[in-house]
């Protein structure tokens, strides 16, 4: 046997155990497997409430509200929930009850509002103010350009018999209110027969108590106007104002008893 075919051997060997080593090693048993069962599905909710009586025009502050579990099956519909809202508590702070609330009755969005709401006025009237509207027409409002936010002069038209004989030398007017805020202007509907048609015209404005009363008497004995003032009028932080001590004061009769009145 010559070198070439010993080598031969060799390496058929050595190859020949290596495949026995091979076939001989037991095989790594492979890793268990982990089942994780899933989480079981959930049975409750949070449902937010109210921790107390909360009357009409409450604020809500953050004690008001506190979340409670409540049976999904049973969870009323609209309410706030955690799993939809998680920051609801928080974003209601400062909210005004719309509806009166009782102690552990579930919230309803639609029964609260947070700031100014078209259609609510009392969201837009600040505290300790007033909304009162007045009949106008397009004559009285400066052609019918005064829009809401616009400020204005409130002046009385009215009748004093005791002047001239002449026709027309018996009107009057007077300035009895400066630089108030007007809240809206809007039309008066009126629904007759099932149709519906504008029968006139308001504009409600912002004042203070006083001036409420002023403007609700002196549109009983005369017809009031408005007059338009520029916009830097109403940037300008300027109190309203009430009219002259100087002007005619306004007659008021009551229970055929006549008295004057001066705006303040």
């Amino acid at each position: 046997m010559n070198k070439a075919q010993i080598a031969v051997l060799g390496v058929a060997i050595v190859a020949g155990g290596g495949a026995f080593m091979m076939l001989s090693t037991e095989p790594t048993p492979p890793q268990p497997m982990h089942l994780v069962a899933p989480p079981p599905p959930r049975t409750t909710d949070q449902v937010l409430v109210a921790a107390r009586d909360l009357p009409f025009g409450a604020a809500l502050a953050e004690a008001d509200t506190s979340w409670i579990e409540w049976p999904i099956s049973a969870v009323p519909p609209g309410v706030l929930r955690k799993s939809e809202a998680p920051e609801i508590k928080k974003d209601i702070e400062g909210a005004f009850v719309r509806t009166p609330l009782a102690n552990g009755e579930p919230i309803r969005r639609e029964r609260l509002i947070k700031g100014q709401t078209p259609g609510l006025m009392s969201t837009m009237i600040s505290a300790g103010r007033r909304a009162v509207a007045i009949d106008v027409s397009p004559n009285t409002t400066a052609g019918g350009f005064i829009l809401p936010n616009d400020h204005v002069d409130v002046i009385r038209l009215y009748r004093d018999p005791d002047q001239g004989g002449q026709i027309g030398s018996d009107m009057n007017s007077e300035v009895i209110l400066r630089n108030v805020r007007v809240l809206a202007m809007g039309p008066v509907f009126q629904t007759k027969n099932g149709e519906s048609s504008v029968t006139g015209a308001t504009a409600t404005l912002d004042l203070e108590p006083r001036q409420a009363e002023l403007v609700i008497l002196a549109q009983r004995s005369g017809q009031l106007a408005l007059m338009l003032r520029p916009i830097a009028d109403a940037l300008a932080d300027e109190k309203p104002e009430s009219a002259a001590p100087g002007q005619d004061p306004l007659t008021i009769v009551r229970f055929g008893v006549t008295s004057t009145m001066r705006a303040r």
